[in-house]
């Protein structure tokens, strides 16, 4: 099958860049992009090769600031905010909606910017922009009665943002906190989305949205981008090591923080025999290879169901598709319908491949391993990215795969025999963002949901981090700072009155909402 695939004509790198050029002149140069800063497109940073994980091709690398340069920016972004914060609301309100539009005009240019940059499939590519948009309209028809007399914070906020979600996580907050009142700053994620975020900043600068958008590594620009003085908040998201470091430092610093984090999402069975809707949502569970932060990679299953289990698993799991995200039969055909893509990197391939191969030698059962072959690829193309997804039952203590998130296509499978050790293996990681418990009795169900440490629990279905009025944050280790969503999301970006407690993960307090 795989000889008989093209690619579809007009999707190329080449055609995306060139539409990009042509669109946004001030951001694209023919060979590189430009960085963001005291309101001008700048000519500056040492652009840094970079490929696709698609096809392993050459596309456009992040042209990385040293931390002086940083510094400049956010000493810029500074006089940006103190300007913005005087701007009317209604002002404000016009701008962003005007962004909104340019958005939405652009939304199948910045969809497949996702899919080269970052390896989304096209309908999730797609709906990665569409839920930006849409979101923030709902801030913009609301923000009245969120605001109230709250006011915008004293310094901008600065966000350092992970690549798999660069439109509907990173660009939908930072329209959402200028529309607050505030200046707001964001890192390019080193991994991916570079274009596509340098035009959606484009587009929302056109519009007079004070928006800094620079590159570099997080070790090079977190002095600036976290420890300056003029900085008003921070928003993370990302991994519990980097995220750690950031959460000592705006602690150190007694800094208004947003920090989501990585947790080990888990999905329990227990007393349960609805295995036709189960079967129904396993493939649904692998979306973008599962490279989310409401990815579902761990089963806690009854043992004594272990059987009905995996009847209902296996054949659900063997219907996930996968390949090139732009490869059809005939040019006329539309794009595939994939679960997923690549992964973000080669690098990241190999890293998860090796700790399976870990795992199973120190005694992980395999219980499903796909295979590329069965993938829709371009003849002689790069696969060096991809993973098929993997299932694993009792993966060993001493493995990664035990007590994090893979952050890929690999399921783990623990068997318990009580409610103690089911409660036990859904809490390894201290805390999560989501879990699911599918289980008969409601009763049952709620009982044991509320000791589960996850700030979502879904009943027979998963639980996601939501959109406009939904509210998301985390237990334990997996949050730390203000909770966000629906209101709470203006309000970790704004002052109240003085004294004011946000819902949140403190190290002295936690409130939920």
């Amino acid at each position: 099958m795989a000889s008989t695939l093209t690619l579809k004509p007009g999707t190329a790198w080449s055609d995306a860049w060139q539409r990009c050029v042509a669109l946004a002149p001030e951001a694209f140069r023919e060979d590189r992009v430009l960085n963001l800063w005291a309101g001008n497109w700048q000519v500056d940073g040492h652009p840094l090769p970079a490929s696709t994980p698609v096809d392993g091709s050459p596309i456009a690398g992040p042209p990385r600031l040293d931390s002086g340069t940083a510094r400049e920016a956010v000493r810029a972004a500074l006089d940006q905010h103190r300007g913005w914060r005087q701007v009317p609301l209604a002002d404000r309100k016009a701008r962003i909606a005007a962004a909104l539009d340019a958005l939405t005009e652009h939304r199948e240019l910045l969809a497949l910017l996702l899919v080269w940059e970052i390896g989304k499939p096209w309908r999730l590519a797609q709906a990665d922009v569409d839920r930006a948009i849409d979101g923030v309209r709902w801030y913009v028809d609301g923000i009245e009665d969120m605001l109230g007399d709250r006011a915008p914070l004293e310094g901008p906020v600065s966000n350092i943002a992970s690549w798999n979600y660069p439109m509907s996580v990173l660009v939908h907050a930072m329209l959402v906190q200028a529309l607050a009142g505030d200046a707001v700053i964001a890192k390019t994620p080193t991994d991916g989305g570079l274009a596509c975020l340098t035009l959606a900043c484009a587009l929302m600068h056109r519009e007079g949205v004070p928006v800094t958008l620079v590159s570099g590594s997080g070790g090079e620009l977190s002095e600036a981008l976290v420890r300056s003085p003029e900085i008003g908040c921070v928003s993370f998201v990302g991994g519990r090591d980097t995220g750690g470091r950031v959460a000592s430092d705006v602690a150190d610093l007694g800094k208004r923080h947003i920090l989501e984090q990585e947790g080990l999402n888990c999905w329990g069975i227990w007393e349960y025999s609805d295995w036709d809707k189960l079967s129904a949502v396993i493939p649904k569970l692998f979306d973008y290879g599962k490279q989310r932060c409401t990815a579902y990679p761990r089963f806690i299953v009854q043992r004594s169901l272990f059987d009905e289990f995996l009847a209902a698993y296996l054949p659900a799991v063997r219907r996930v598709r996968l390949g090139h995200p732009l490869a059809v039969a005939s040019p006329g055909d539309p794009l595939p319908e994939l679960d997923f893509g690549p992964l973000i990197n080669a690098a990241k391939a190999k890293e998860l491949n090796d700790q399976v191969a870990e795992a199973i030698d120190r005694g992980a059962v395999p219980l499903h391993r796909g295979s590329l072959d069965e993938g829709l690829f371009l003849p002689g193309q790069d696969t060096s990215a991809y993973v098929p997804p993997v299932t694993l039952l009792n993966p060993p203590s001493s493995s990664p795969l035990h007590h994090a998130e893979p952050f890929g296509p690999v399921d783990t499978i623990v068997l318990v025999d009580t409610e103690a050790e089911l409660l036990a293996a859904m809490n390894a990681s201290n805390g999560a963002l989501v879990a699911t418990l599918s289980c008969d009795n409601e009763t049952t169900a709620e009982r044991i949901a509320s000791e589960v440490r996850a700030f979502k629990v879904g009943l027979g279905k998963p639980r996601s981090r939501g959109d406009k009025d939904e509210l998301f944050g985390g237990f334990g280790a997996s949050w730390r700072g203000a909770f966000v969503g629906g209101e709470l999301l203006v309000r970790a970006v704004t002052q109240g009155p003085e004294g004011e407690r946000p819902p949140g993960n403190f190290p002295d307090y936690h409130l939920m909402p």
